[in-house]
């Protein structure tokens, strides 16, 4: 909700895109997001250049934030950082397994200094877990997780999802995560500890694959654009392309047998009557609804569908998206203007988020130092813009 954080202080030792994301979110909704940045700064400012030198992943996940560099090996650094916390709500981190306790501001330090301060970790396993001080990215967990081994086609082999979703994923549930623990703050006056780990975001989410497996007995298999519980749902040919239809209940798919395939016969047929026989036959089902969808035009069949309210889908590219008719885009203030962004999922009272301005690398070093008290030992050749 815009302006629902408003006051409240994030300090962020953040870098890739799983906290980003998170805290990313909090700037949209008000808060303010202080962004702990090596001097080298967060190294998805170095994962691409395409807008216009600026890096993709960096514009999307650090909208809204003030940027300072730091260098905790350094002791006026680190005591700048304890400066910050000391007036924040919320600290969101994802370094190394243990780097922040070795820095004394680990969780279990800050959360007795600081009983109102929430701490957020974010890392690759759990602590507590063998694997918690193995290095964690987003592909590697993919494969880990299970999720991998699911998506793809039968002949294409464990394949990765086509964006960072364990990255992703956690950031939303960490933003969840925060967003319920100020709730209970407000209640008890009391702050959280929270911990987060990409693979067991991806573990929850594969719940249903694994109960597949553990109490049915049946290992998931790759299926590329089709369902593996429902059917007809999948990929199609038309006459002049292709188009993915979701048939979602059995009274769907009478009407779909009745009034698109024009066949109600088939809707009764034993090997097709329920949606459990249907997956069982997803063979022949999917050849027989191929055979009779063939000759349609793209056009008149999606007319069709939507006027019979069978869902369907068309499988965009980048360009296709661009110029969606249900796409929304927002402005983005960067260093190289403005750049269009697709908009946040939710709208409050009929009313997008502004998005905030995606600083520079060190654009705040000067100001937050004046403000936290250490503005005398800044060394001048590591403040970038001194903009406050």
């Amino acid at each position: 909700m815009p302006g629902a954080l408003e006051g409240t202080t994030v300090i962020s030792l953040e870098q890739a895109v799983a906290a980003p994301l998170a805290t990313s979110r909090l700037a949209d909704a008000g808060a303010r997001v202080i962004k702990l940045e090596r001097p080298e700064g967060d190294f998805a400012r170095g994962y691409d250049d395409y807008v216009d030198g600026l890096s993709s992943y960096f514009i999307w996940n650090n909208r809204g934030k003030q940027s300072c560099t730091v260098d905790l090996k350094r002791p006026d650094d680190l005591a700048l950082v304890e400066s910050m916390l000391a007036s924040a709500d919320v600290f969101v981190q994802n370094l190394a397994p243990a780097a922040t306790d070795r820095l004394g501001i680990g969780s279990a330090d800050l959360r007795r200094r600081f009983p109102r301060l929430i701490v957020c970790d974010i890392g690759g396993y759990a602590p507590g877990t063998p694997d918690h001080d193995r290095k964690a990215y987003d592909l590697l967990i993919q494969a880990e997780a299970g999720l991998a081994g699911v998506t793809g086609s039968a002949s294409s082999g464990p394949t990765r999802v086509g964006i960072s979703i364990s990255d992703i994923a956690t950031g939303q549930g960490a933003y969840a995560a925060i967003l319920e623990a100020l709730i209970v703050r407000a209640r008890t006056g009391e702050g959280a500890h929270l911990q987060v780990s990409l693979f067991d975001t991806l573990a929850e989410y594969m719940n249903v694959p694994y109960l597949a497996r553990r109490y049915g007995g049946k290992e998931p298999r790759r299926l590329g654009l089709a369902h593996p519980s429902i059917a007809p749902y999948g990929l199609f040919r038309v006459s002049d392309g292709e188009i993915l239809i979701a048939v979602q209940n059995e009274r769907e798919w009478a009407v779909f047998c009745d009034s698109v395939l024009r066949q109600s016969s088939i809707a009764t047929d034993p090997r097709f009557e329920r949606n459990v026989l249907r997956i069982k036959n997803r063979e022949p089902l999917d050849a027989c609804v191929q055979a009779l969808l063939a000759s349609y035009t793209m056009a008149t069949l999606c007319e069709l569908l939507d006027r019979v309210r069978i869902a369907y889908g068309r499988v965009s590219t980048m360009a296709d998206l661009a110029v969606h008719r249900s796409a929304t885009k927002v402005p983005v203030e960067t260093s190289v203007g403005l750049v269009e962004l697709f908009a946040p999922p939710v709208t409050v009272n009929g009313r997008r988020p502004v998005l905030g301005r995606v600083p520079t690398l060190g654009e705040h070093d000067l100001a937050l130092r004046r403000e936290f008290g250490t503005a005398g030992r800044v060394d001048a050749k590591r403040i970038g813009n001194t903009a406050p």
